[in-house]
């Protein structure tokens, strides 16, 4: 069969995504023009009825300290309210973005009609950020869609442009790898799926 694209590379790449932590990060920077590559990728992401409802925020350089400003201090404030505050957590909240090149927002812009169920404009975004990991694996930078923290709080959606039935969806955590390449592992796709003719 022909084809316009090397399927070969393309299959490698897939198999190839990692999910890369922040402790693993190197501390150097990544370029600027990588990281847009990987939003213009995110861009052509699958989306019902055209809504595409991703909306990303980009934190580098000092917006990094912002971020971690943010979220620590309002896991502070909504924790010491409720009487259940952990030092251990706040400090990773300050910390963890410290560690990283770029940090990207993940949120979903809700179609304002509500045309569509939510879950598929989250589907649309987690395709999205599919696009992202397969872009930043094809360059071998390091990148990880951790969801916790503020992630599911509605007090956070304010300070990334999000509004009330918008959904924050996690972070994509981005640097440089310290170390060589991990290696993957899936059970066979035959555990998975049934055929049926």
């Amino acid at each position: 069969m022909n084809t316009t694209f090397n399927t070969e590379e393309i299959n490698r790449l897939m198999r190839q995504r990692r999910s890369i932590y922040p402790n693993m990060f190197s501390g150097e920077q990544v370029e600027d023009t990588i990281i847009q590559q990987m939003l213009e990728n995110a861009n052509w992401a699958p989306t019902h009825s055209l809504t595409e409802p991703w909306r990303f925020r980009v934190f580098t350089g000092k917006g990094l300290q912002q971020l971690a400003d943010f979220q620590s201090g309002l896991y502070r404030r909504k924790t010491e309210g409720e009487g259940n505050f952990d030092e251990n957590k706040f400090r990773k909240l300050q910390e963890k973005p410290l560690q990283c090149s770029h940090i990207i927002s993940i949120g979903m812009q809700r179609d304002p009609k509500e045309k569509l169920p939510e879950i598929e404009e989250v589907e649309a975004v987690a395709c999205a950020v599919q696009n992202m990991y397969l872009t930043a694996a094809a360059y071998r930078i390091g990148c990880y869609w951790g969801s916790g923290g503020v992630t599911y709080w509605p007090e956070a959606r304010e300070f990334f442009g999000l509004g009330e039935k918008d959904r924050l969806l996690g972070f994509l955590y981005i640097g440089m790898l310290r170390t060589k390449w991990p290696e993957g592992r899936r059970k066979p796709i035959e555990d998975k799926v049934e055929w049926v003719r």
